[in-house]
């Protein structure tokens, strides 16, 4: 433990090169945070010829990240390559069987192969840790492992992905929909090139299913994390739960009931009284319901260099500290394998809006199709007439099962007057 810890580093974009200028920016300060020297040994990317803003002057370039997992002059592997499977699992899998700890980013990898890795890791005497995984620089899951440690989790939710959360803002800031915002974004810079990651739901789906594994004692369980993205949210929706007292945001949420673990992503109202309707742009945010805590929120930057570079780097000094944690809070072996709620079973109050045609009846046909499944009006919101003789007609609905929603729904859209698909958004109460 007094040597230095020798790092080796396979991933060199936007994430890697912010650990290299951190790790050279604070070396005497991680020193003496970590207890001794963090030493970058060797690093490996696709290619060694593209221009970085980072000085490599002094580290061994690995044309093969495997090789960094198999030197006898490394002590931990940082994987920032990114993927659920392909090199990116090899390299993890690899470091781990020749000895070396683990430190990633890669919240696809952990949410597809959680719970194996961390099985790896504790056969072996190593350490997991991922605290980059999930919402960039916000330090939830530490917050997971060491100080929310001594309560049960009651629920957690948070909004997971900045690109959707700075959409939906930039769309209630500027009345604009979302393939323009979007458009926007990418070219910004705060959207990919193909969003489909961020604004299908998966990135966030990937995250939740990791803190919902740290949070629950639970396996990694991907597959069964309820997803939908943003795609349908119109700025028309985003101007009528302003006018509810509402905000949309997607989200993402855990809790356990007694039909199993409910994971959820999906877009969500949320009163304007919750704290977490007010996280704006790119910022994420997560809030944990412990049994003695009570509610704890984190907030902050949930990707970019800097940020996320500096849940890396916190990584590291505990790896230089040798804190031997459970990567999912509980040993590994004892992850329950718990159930799966199915999404029919949720229960909720929902937002309904519809495009009908203006006419005597609508509104009676409509509050039928929803009282055959014993859903009762909570409010509704009615526009008078329109050059197009369709105008909208907003409902929210009490608590009511999803099962009986998607039943009525289904009688809804098969109303002569509903002249396009239901709108449904889900609304939170926190």
């Amino acid at each position: 433990m007094n040597g230095p810890l020798r790092i080796g580093i396979a991933g060199l974009g936007t994430v890697g090169a912010g650990v290299v200028k951190l790790l050279a920016q604070h070396r005497n300060l991680l020193g003496l945070r970590g207890g001794r020297a963090l030493d970058l040994v060797a690093a490996s990317a696709r290619s060694r010829a593209k221009k970085r803003d980072i000085d490599l002057a002094g580290v061994r370039w690995e044309k093969d990240p495997l090789a960094l997992a198999k030197a006898a002059d490394i002590d931990v592997v940082v994987e920032l390559i990114g993927g659920s499977d392909g090199i990116a699992k090899r390299l993890a899998e690899t470091a781990l069987r020749s000895g070396k700890h683990l430190v990633t980013a890669n919240k696809a990898l952990l949410a597809m192969h959680g719970t194996e890795l961390a099985e790896l890791a504790e056969q072996r005497g190593l350490i997991l840790s991922f605290e980059a995984a999930v919402a960039g620089g916000i330090p939830i899951i530490k917050a997971l492992r060491e100080g929310l440690v001594g309560n049960r989790v009651r629920r957690l939710y948070g909004i997971l992905n900045g690109t959707c959360n700075y959409i939906l803002t930039t769309m209630r800031e500027t009345g604009r929909d979302f393939g323009a915002v979007l458009a926007e974004a990418q070219a910004a810079g705060y959207a990919e090139a193909d969003p489909s990651f961020d604004v299908d739901g998966i990135d966030a789906a990937h995250k939740l299913a990791v803190l919902t594994g740290a949070a629950f004692g639970a396996k990694v369980n991907f597959p069964g994390v309820h997803v939908e993205g943003i795609r349908r949210v119109t700025s028309m929706d985003i101007g009528f739960a302003e006018e509810l007292g509402l905000r949309i945001k997607l989200l993402g949420l855990a809790r356990e009931t007694r039909y199993g673990i409910e994971q959820r992503v999906h877009p969500c109202m949320v009163s304007l009284d919750a704290p977490i309707a007010h996280i704006e742009g790119v910022f994420n945010a997560v809030v944990v319901e412990g049994d003695f805590v009570g509610n704890t929120m984190f907030q902050g930057r949930g990707a970019g260099q800097g940020p996320t570079a500096s849940a890396v780097v916190a990584d590291l000094v505990d790896v230089a500290r040798g804190r031997h944690m459970p990567a999912f809070v509980v040993p590994a072996a004892k992850l329950a394998d718990k159930k799966v709620s199915p999404m029919d079973r949720h229960q909720g109050a929902y937002y309904i809006r519809l495009m009908v045609q203006d006419r005597p009846g609508v509104i009676a046909a409509v509050s039928g199709a929803l009282a055959r499944e014993r859903i009762s009006l909570e409010s509704m919101l009615q526009r008078g007439r329109s050059q197009s003789d369709q105008v909208p007609v907003v409902l929210t609905t009490h608590e009511t099962e999803e099962a009986a929603m998607r039943r009525a729904l289904a009688r809804i859209a098969k109303l002569k007057v509903v002249a396009e698909e239901p709108c449904v958004i889900r609304i939170e109460a926190f």
